[in-house]
C-alpha cells in the first residue's frame, strides 16, 4: 500500500465528488429559476390574458363555461412548464464524473485490499515484517556495545601511562 496512492486517490474522490454536487446543485437552482419565472408568469401575464378572455368568452358562453375554461387552460400551462423545468441535467458531464468517481473509489478499494494483505501477512508471519527493522537495529545496538567497551579500556591504559 502506497501512502500517496490513498492520498490521490481520495483527492480525486473529493474533487469529483464537489464537481457531481455541484452540477447537482446548478440543476436545481436552474429549475428553481423556472418554477419561479413560471410562477411570475402565472401570477401576472396570465391574470390580464385570463381577464381579457374572461370578458370575450362572457360575451358567447355564460360566465361559468368561460372561467372553467380558462382554469383548464392555465393548468396545461403549468403542467407544460414545471414538465420542462424538471428535465434531467446534461448527461455527458455527469456521466463523466460518475465515472471519475468510480475508479478513485475501485483504486481505493485495491489500495485497501493491499493493506489488508500486508497487515493479514504481519499477523501470520510477524518475524517477516520485524526482522528488516530489526537487523539495521541489530547493527547499530552492536557497534555501540564495540565502542563503549574500548572506552574504558582506552581510559584504563591512559591512567596507567601517567
Amino acid at each position: 500500500m502506497n501512502t500517496e496512492n490513498v492520498i490521490k486517490h481520495l483527492r480525486v474522490l473529493w474533487r469529483t465528488d464537489r464537481i457531481i454536487a455541484d452540477i447537482r446543485l446548478r440543476h436545481l437552482l436552474i429549475g428553481l429559476g423556472l418554477r419561479a419565472f413560471a410562477a411570475l408568469i402565472a401570477a401576472f401575464g396570465l391574470l390580464m390574458l385570463e381577464l381579457s378572455a374572461y370578458f370575450a368568452l362572457v360575451q358567447i358562453w355564460s360566465a361559468i363555461a368561460a372561467a372553467a375554461i380558462l382554469g383548464a387552460v392555465n393548468f396545461v400551462i403549468a403542467v407544460a412548464l414545471f414538465l420542462i423545468a424538471g428535465r434531467a441535467p446534461s448527461g455527458r458531464d455527469i456521466e463523466l464524473a460518475s465515472e471519475i468517481h468510480d475508479t478513485s473509489i475501485e483504486a481505493l478499494q485495491l489500495e485497501a485490499r493491499a493493506l489488508q494483505a500486508q497487515v493479514s501477512g504481519a499477523v501470520h508471519h510477524p518475524l517477516s515484517t520485524i526482522v528488516p527493522v530489526l537487523l539495521p537495529l541489530i547493527a547499530v545496538i552492536i557497534k555501540t556495545l564495540r565502542t563503549t567497551a574500548r572506552t574504558p579500556n582506552d581510559a584504563s591504559s591512559a591512567e596507567a601511562q601517567s
